[in-house]
């Protein structure tokens, strides 16, 4: 564990490999290693950028992360893929799509969703603990535009990206589909695609005039435009919200607090109901229409809570 932690120190790419699969795979070993590194954490900007699938979000996350190196910030990168049913690891593509970027000297790993959500922030959050020891500036968390993980990474995020892509034909439903909320900055990519102008529009009308008042930007991989001005609207927004950042950590912490304490109470509940007798006595007698479940239900949970 001392050797790794050093090595963690330096930004050793296999230490930092070994860190986080230690944190997805390992629940025992990813408590002994949070311990030690919890103090140096929480000191880099995490920036979140979601959107529907095929918005391009890899490319641009690839282009955008070289940018800002040269911007002098050395960023990190996390992909939440949808888990690849048949091994339970993650959809590798992206890392494919990425690899110009890790060439230059920015991490980038794949962490599979695994279907739940609690799951996902779990092993987010301590990722992205390992990726701050490792001395990494901002950590920027793609997902893959999953529905639930879209706000869920934005209670991550100090900053969050919202992408769209005009190909996607309905973009104006796309745009309602409860991202309208989330983003501080919206981006209108592929913007070498004819439909551009018209998504920009609706983007500005829809949301622009929304309170929080997001910043709506076009990029093109392809044409290499907008990048750039992206990556320093990035920089200039984490010095910004450096001052919200105290009060964002609160309310993650809290999150994840309460996450941990209902865990445990769910993993202590369902020990004690497998040997729990009133549970198999109310499961006979709700498989033979003796009672119904949620008085079954209720029965039990007051023996348990007793």
């Amino acid at each position: 564990m001392l050797d790794l932690l050093v090595d963690l120190k330096k930004g050793k790419r296999g230490a930092i490999a070994k860190a986080i699969t230690v944190v997805e795979n390992d629940q025992k070993e990813s408590k002994k290693l949070l311990k030690k590194i919890f103090k140096d954490s929480g000191n880099s900007m995490i920036i979140g950028i979601t959107g529907p699938a095929g918005a391009g979000k890899s490319s641009l996350i690839n282009k955008t992360a070289i940018a800002m190196k040269k911007l002098g910030s050395k960023p990190a990168v996390l992909a939440v893929d949808p888990t690849s049913h048949v091994t339970g690891g993650a959809i590798l593509g992206d890392r494919v799509r990425m690899s110009e970027s890790t060439d230059s000297g920015t991490y980038i790993r794949s962490i599979a969703s695994r279907g739940a959500t609690g799951a996902v922030s779990r092993s987010l959050r301590n990722s992205i603990r390992v990726l701050e020891y490792a001395g990494f500036n901002p950590i920027i968390i793609e997902s893959v535009g999953a529905g639930q993980t879209e706000v869920e990474i934005s209670n991550i995020a100090d900053i969050t990206v919202v992408v769209f892509n005009p190909n996607t034909g309905d973009s104006i439903q796309t745009i309602k589909a409860g991202l309208t909320e989330i983003g501080d900055i919206y981006l209108v990519n592929k913007s070498d695609l004819s439909g551009t102008n018209q998504l920009f529009d609706a983007v500005r009308d829809f949301i622009g005039d929304s309170e929080r008042n997001p910043i709506i930007l076009k990029t093109s991989v392809k044409k290499n435009s907008g990048i750039t001005v992206f990556a320093k609207t990035l920089k200039d927004m984490m010095k910004s919200k450096k001052k919200f950042k105290d009060e964002k950590d609160r309310e993650r912490l809290e999150t994840e607090l309460k996450d941990i304490v209902l865990n445990n109470i769910k993993e202590k509940i369902d020990d004690m109901l497998i040997s729990d007798k009133t549970f198999s006595k109310y499961l006979k007698k709700l498989q033979s229409k003796g009672i119904d479940p949620y008085d079954a239900g209720d029965k039990i949970t007051k023996s348990l809570l007793k």
